[in-house]
């Protein structure tokens, strides 16, 4: 079995430092790059580019709502109109950056409360979809296992890749726990990694109430800013190979 381990990246802004990226790059085998409207800057996201490049970790984009006093977990209303151009336009910034670095766009994944509006409403999750098939059809989303993002995926033909979280607690319903409830967030490197695990070999999730969810899982999450990132990544990645899975991009 082979499954790929992502983090959140490149989400600070000019002298704000959310994270520690390059740790983080020596343990995960993708990287979902803000695009600077929920966190990120120009020279951030090129200065990320470099280290995904240099320490061989795929490359994704990371677009959400503009709100970096929010950092973008805020839910704003938007149009599909807006929804189309505000997910085109942060790709395509990235992507510059990218092909002028000589690297390549591996994957997208939507970032915060946009993400969590998109697994939960198949209009919103289709226009986002249809985004990312007419600007390549060929480049694959992360989706939260078992939502809307996942179904759109599908319906559209677009490829996917279906990812869990090491960090977070899921409703019964399959969503994440908001982060304003007892729970949600998981700080614990080793529960975190025995929760990963029993995912895998179950293929499904537990919710917080405890019921299972049938799910596929073809990378695992930790978030760059939760304060425990580089240890619980660790305790994840170690937890797995040992396990005898193998960690890396596809």
């Amino acid at each position: 079995m082979k499954v790929d381990l992502n983090a959140d990246l490149g989400e600070s802004f000019g002298p704000y430092q959310i994270g520690n990226d390059p740790d983080m790059l020596d343990i995960v085998t993708s990287a979902n790059v803000a695009c600077g409207f929920h966190g990120g800057d120009p020279e951030i996201m090129a200065d990320t580019v470099d280290l995904c490049i240099e320490k061989k970790v795929a490359i994704g984009a990371h677009p959400g709502f503009q709100d970096l006093k929010g950092f973008g977990r805020r839910r704003i209303e938007i149009s599909s109109k807006e929804l189309r151009y505000l997910t085109l336009y942060q790709i395509g910034a990235l992507k510059s950056i990218i092909l002028a670095k000589g690297g390549l766009l591996n994957h997208v994944k939507l970032h915060g409360a946009l993400n969590n509006i998109a697994c939960e409403d198949l209009e919103i999750s289709s226009v986002f979809t249809q985004a990312i098939k007419d600007f390549d059809m060929l480049l694959p989303i992360f989706v939260v296992a078992g939502t809307k993002l996942q179904e759109a995926a599908t319906l559209l033909d677009q490829p996917f890749k279906c990812e869990v979280f090491a960090d977070r607690s899921y409703t019964d319903h399959g969503q994440l726990v908001s982060r304003k409830m007892s729970g949600a967030l998981i700080h614990d490197p080793k529960i975190a990694a025995d929760n990963v695990l029993k995912m895998l070999e179950e293929k499904a999730l537990t919710s917080i109430n405890g019921k299972k969810i049938p799910v596929s899982v073809d990378t695992i999450c930790v978030h760059g800013d939760n304060p425990a990132a580089i240890k619980l990544a660790e305790t994840v990645r170690t937890k797995l190979e040992k396990a005898g899975i193998e960690v890396g991009s596809s």
